[in-house]
């Protein structure tokens, strides 16, 4: 199964040049992407277009947005790496919208037609 999500960066070019320069191969802390992989996601991949952000993500029968959510939640080196990652986000202030990651509406497949 495959989701697509999004979320806006702050309009400041220095900011998103070190988002980018903290999402590089190998630069992703590797608590944070062993967290990723044990949540049953197979594949991610973010672009970004100006300060839009979209997320790809494939994985199997396994994931779950809800036990993925509660188990970063008990993640402290993942939830040090969210606290990092939202002074580059435009997000919300206050933690009753955790949903940074907007999910998005698939309206179109070309396997379905």
């Amino acid at each position: 199964m495959q989701y697509c999500l999004t979320l806006a960066l702050k309009n400041d070019p220095e900011l998103i040049k070190l988002y980018e320069a903290y999402h590089q191969a190998g630069r992703v802390w590797p608590e944070v992407i062993k967290s990723i992989r044990a949540s049953g996601i197979k594949d991610m991949s973010i672009y970004r277009l100006n300060t839009h952000l979209v997320m790809i993500l494939d994985v199997d029968k396994s994931f779950n947005f809800d036990i993925k959510a509660k188990s970063d939640l008990n993640n402290e080196k993942v939830q040090e790496w969210e606290l990092l990652m939202e002074k580059f986000q435009k997000v919300a202030d206050g933690r009753e919208n955790n949903k940074k990651w907007k999910l998005m509406d698939k309206i179109f497949s070309l396997h379905e037609q």
